[in-house]
This record gives C-alpha cells, structure tokens and sequence, in this order.
C-alpha cells in the first residue's frame, strides 16, 4: 500500500464516527481517485447496514433516533466525495466522484420509495413539535420521491431521478472543464491594472489568455477600455457550455414536467412549490412582477444615463449611440469613479484577501462569541486554509471550517459554502461547513467582499446549528428561505461602523473615512435596478422553464427581447445557467429576490448598534441555530415580534432605500 494510499485511509477513518465516541475535531478526507471509489463502495455498504436497522426498527418511539444515526452513516460517506467532484484539482479524482453520487441518488430514491420505511415514518411517535415538523418534512419527501405512486410511475420516477443527477453532473462538468481561454493584444487589455496583467497567461506573441472565470471576467469587463475585447470576452462567458449544456437543459426541464405528471400536477413549478414558502406559481409570478414594475423605469433611467456617458466618450451623438449588454458594466465604473470616487480595482489594496478573511472572522467573532484558531491539517489544495471554531468563554469546541479562496482549472467557478458536515446535539456531533470562491488573490473589490460574507453567511447558518437531528440542522431549510441569513450578512462590508474593524485586523492598510465608506454605499446602489431587473430575468426564464419546458436558448430568447437592450444574438446564457441544473434552484432562482425581502427585514434589528453582541446572540439563537426546526415564518416572527414586510426590499429594488 502507499503512504499517500495509506495516509487518505487513515484520514477517512478519523473523519467517521467510532462506534461509542465522536472525534471532536473531525477532518475531510483526502482521497486519490481510488481511494474515491474505495470509500464509495464501503459507504453504500455501511448505509444498507444503517437502512436495515432502521427498517428493523420497530418501535415507534425510537424511529427518529434510528433516523438520525442513519443519516450521519450517509452523510459522512458522500459528503466529502460530492465536495471533491467541485474541488480536487486532479481530474481524476473528479471524475470518480461523479459514478458514487450516482449511485447515492439511486440509493436514495429506493429509500425513499420504501413502502415499509414510509410505515414507520407515519407510525413515529412524536413527543415535541421539532419531531412533528420532522415528520412533516420526511412524509413530504417520501411522496416527492414516488411512494404512493403506483409501481409503473414509482419505477418511471426513479428513473428520472436519476437521470436528473446524470445531467447535473454532465452540465456542470461540462462548465468545471470548459478550456475557454480569449486572446487579447496589449492594445486591447488597455485599463487593466499592471497587477491584473501581470498573473495572465501570455502566448508566444505577447498576447493575453484569458479564461472567463469570475475574478478575470469582472475585472475585464469593468476596465478593459476596447468595446470589441470586451465584445468577445462577453460571448465567451455566455457560450460557455456550449449547444451541449442546451441540450441537457432542455432534457431536464422535459423530465421535470414529466415527473410532475406522475403526481397530476400540470407542472414542475407546482411540484416544487409547493415545499417552498411560495407555496404556488401563482405566488411566485405575482411577486416577480411586482419587481418588474419597481424596476421598470429606474432602469430605463439608468440605461439612458449609460448611453449618454458612451456618447460623450466616443464623440458620437446620443442618436448614433447604442449601449450594448458588454457596455454596461464598463460604464457603469466611469459613472461610479467620477460620481463617487470609487475605483473597485483601487479598492483591492483597501481589502487584501486574507485580511479581508480575518475581518470577516472578527466580525462573527464580535456578533457571535466565539473564536477562530486556524489548525493545520492535511487538505486537497496546498493553500486551503482550515479553522477550529471554539466558544469565547469556555474554549469548547464548536466547528470546523474550510476556505478554498482562489481560482485553478478544474475548480468550480462561482462561489459556494458546503455544509458538509451537520449538527445534531442528539449524536454530539459538531459541524463542517466549507467556503468556495475564485477571489483574486491580491486583494477584493466592493462585489468580492459582498460575496466573501454572504457566502460566509452560509457558513455560520451551518456551524451555529442546534438541531437535535442532522435532517434539521443548518441550511436544511426552504430554499427561498436559505438566502436570508447570508444576504443580511452582507450589510457588514458597507456600513461604516464594523468596516472600522477593518484597522484592527490590518493597520496598515489604508483605511476607509466616513465619507469614503458613505461614498462606497452609493457606489453600490448605482445601477441598483438593473442588477434587479437582471435578477428578474433569470427568475422569470426559470418559470418559463418550469411551467411550460422548450427549446431553452429560444425561450431565453424571447423573454430577453422584451428587456430594453435585447437579445444577443449568438449568446448561449442558458448553457452556463448551473443553478438550473439543481433539483432545489429549478422552479426556485426567484427565491434569491424573495430570501433578499426577508433579509432586508432582519437587518433593521441591527439597525442602531451592527456589533451589538446581544442582539447577534438573540439572531444566533432564534435564526441561525434552528435550522429547520420551526417553519421559517415563524422564526423570522419571533426575531422581529411580528410578520416580515416587504418594504425594505422594494425600496432597495428603487434605490430609494
């Protein structure tokens, strides 16, 4: 056997729970490609083994322990192995992950579909009302799964289910691998920071390569002075994915209906919404017009305002000036460096990205009581950066954590917290929850720092977590519900008190005033409406999927011509729309706008004090501790003392906020 062989085994055995005794400080294993499809095999092997004790089970009032005990089996077997098919760097390794979560999803479809099990599940005796929502949920989840199907439709359903998860892994393998670089000249990459250029791939001519990541795709698009580099860098992102990813899309949706046929629903949008807090399509679209017709005018407004500043910057008249989709950004950064004196490329030195790191540590060190101690542990990526979280008061031990900040080929673009790792007081069993981005490495603009706590704002929804049982805890709960906790986060990179933490974490970086941090929110609120009408579109095209499915790009078409800057001809968006890929974000993307309302809400307790400890300790309990326990309604109420308002929101969507 060889060491590395030898060291990934032994760092999946600590991961696992030892019969008899919880690892405090569990770790992530570090597995080779066949030490993916080893450990595969032995954890479908031990989740049968949990599966039949369950079913074995036969008194009702031990079913949710027996539950519990079988999910942590599943979880730990899969967890790891479903993160490292977004992150390894060796493709390998990614590519044995993706058979084993095949394989799950077959594992979990039959599970579900188990007459029995679902007998016991309806027989379990409840004795509080977290064990009556438990029972909810799991009832729910074996009828979305095919139980009370006839046979023929329940053996038709899993075969969708599994197809699904095929077409999931192929469109985002298909957008992990993408090998699209874009050759610039010199000429062409005039605006970008020396910094910036100096990192790029250069070919044998001088020329720049440049892939259309998230940190290299932003930064061009905003500086890059050449309309037609910015041109082709923009057909590149929007054609990532390609007719393939088309094709898989417009499969997916197909299915989606079909299964939702299965139930006589008439579409996949009713199938899914009726688990969410919208409850029925006809929710969701009332709610998606009403941000229409905030944005509406605004928009307008500010296109007509870009066009002007392009006009005046190629001597043109306004009559023969076209503002096109790659302008936007572009023109949006002149707008926002001669109105508000802010430059996000300047900004980077302001935030230098480990610094940026440990502020966001202090402030939930601040807020929530707690300490972070950076340990040492074997990881997948040499700069991955690993955290114990620990109590303030008591130095017990809490959580762990994982940051993977920056950008390589193979990774996952975009950014993402994995909880990877859940709760449950009733196993004592302490989290993992595990941060992805593709940051610039020298340091973060205004965007970057919004992403860096919104995402970290997932990571506390996982590591605070108090549930009794796994099935509950953390970011369990609905999807329009699970962008709050971290949407409100957000508010802490803009609002002058806790940046002036900023000093304590790196005083010598040069540091915001008042005026600067006063400067930067009005920055960030230019161009507010076109970034909801964006929003807009994606939910709206979403809907359109999910109700009535078709050739996607000509969906997409159609919805897009009727925005005030068209459709792109020879764009392909919907081939790297990955959210739509998910079971949970189809017939769901509207939930970020919707998840956004209630944030907005629940900031306004943070209103007079951002670092009031006792008002961070109340969110910690009330919200982020619960998970799913209680419906997401009721705990937004007894935070706020009353039912969430949607007027915060659309005061931001009008930037009147």
């Amino acid at each position: 056997m060889s060491s590395t062989l030898a060291l990934a085994i032994a760092l999946t055995l600590a991961a696992l729970p030892a019969a008899g005794q919880q690892s405090p400080h569990p770790l992530i294993p570090v597995l080779d490609a066949a030490g993916i499809s080893k450990a595969c095999s032995e954890g479908i092997a031990r989740s049968r083994e949990a599966l039949a004790r369950t079913k074995s089970e036969a008194d009702p009032a031990a079913f949710f322990a027996v539950w519990n005990r079988q999910q942590i089996v599943e979880e730990d077997a899969v967890g790891h192995i479903r993160l490292m098919g977004s992150l390894h760097p060796d493709k390998a390794v990614r590519d044995a992950a993706e058979p084993c979560l095949t394989q799950f999803t077959v594992f979990n479809t039959d599970m579900f579909q188990d007459e029995a099990l679902f007998d016991r599940v309806k027989a379990a005796t409840v004795t509080n009302a977290r064990e009556a929502k438990l029972k909810k949920t799991l009832i729910e989840e074996f009828e979305d799964s095919g139980v009370a199907l006839p046979s023929d439709k329940r053996g038709r359903a899993k075969e969708i289910f599994t197809r699904l998860e095929n077409l999931r892994q192929s469109f985002e393998r298909n957008l992990r691998d993408d090998p699209t670089l874009t050759k610039f000249s010199p000429v062409e990459a005039d605006g970008m920071t020396e910094t910036f250029l100096k990192s790029r791939k250069r070919d044998g001519d001088g020329n720049y390569l440049l892939k259309p990541d998230d940190p290299t795709y932003t930064a061009f698009m905003n500086n890059a002075g050449n309309d037609d580099a910015r041109k082709r860098f923009y057909f590149a992102r929007f054609n990532q994915g390609g007719p393939a990813n088309i094709a898989l899309m417009d499969e997916m949706f197909r299915l989606r209906k079909e299964l939702a046929n299965l139930y006589g629903l008439p579409t996949y949008a009713h199938y899914a919404l009726r688990r969410k807090m919208a409850g029925t399509p006809d929710a969701v679209n009332k709610f998606l017009a009403e941000v229409h017709a905030a944005v509406n005018d605004p928009q307008k407004a500010e296109l007509a305002e870009l066009t002007a500043w392009k006009a005046k910057a190629t001597g043109r008249t306004l009559g023969e000036t076209r503002l096109e989709r790659w302008d936007n950004s572009y023109y949006s950064e002149r707008i926002r460096q001669a109105r508000f004196n802010v430059d996000q490329e300047n900004l980077r030195k302001y935030f230098p990205t480990p610094k940026a790191v440990e502020y966001v540590l202090l402030i939930a060190e601040t807020l929530y009581g707690v300490k972070f101690r950076e340990v040492k542990v074997p990881t997948w990526q040499s700069d991955v950066r690993t955290f114990d979280v620990v109590d303030a008061a008591t130095d017990r031990f809490i959580a762990s954590i994982y940051l993977d900040l920056y950008p390589r080929d193979g990774k996952r673009n975009g950014a993402w917290a994995s909880n990877l790792r859940s709760a449950s007081t009733a196993a004592s069993r302490t989290p993992i929850s595990v941060l992805a981005t593709n940051f610039n490495r020298e340091g973060l603009t205004q965007l970057e720092m919004r992403t860096l706590l919104h995402e970290f704002g997932h990571v506390l929804h996982g590591i605070f977590s108090t549930a009794g049982y796994v099935s509950q805890a953390g970011t369990s709960v609905k999807r329009d519900f699970v962008e709050a906790p971290s949407q409100m986060f957000e508010a802490w990179g803009r609002r002058d008190q806790p940046l002036a933490l900023f000093r304590k974490v790196c005083p010598e970086c040069p540091q915001l005033s008042r005026e600067e941090s006063a400067q930067l929110e009005n920055a960030r609120r230019y161009g507010s409406a076109s970034h909801y009408a964006g929003q807009w579109l994606l939910a709206t095209f979403d809907m359109a999927m999910s109700t009535d499915p078709g050739p996607p790009n000509e969906i997409w078409k159609r919805i897009m011509s009727g925005t005030p800057q068209g459709y792109d001809e020879g764009t392909l968006r919907p081939a790297s729309f990955r959210h739509l890929s998910s079971a949970g974000y189809a017939a769901g993307y509207y939930g970020y706008m919707w998840s956004e309302v209630i944030a907005l809400d629940l900031l306004s307790a943070f209103d007079k004090d951002m670092l009031d400890p006792k008002v961070g300790a109340r969110y910690r309990e009330t919200i982020l501790a619960q998970g799913s326990q209680d419906e997401e309604s009721n705990l937004v109420r007894k935070f706020l003392g009353r039912d969430f308002s949607s007027d915060a929101f659309f005061r931001e969507v009008s930037g009147k906020r």
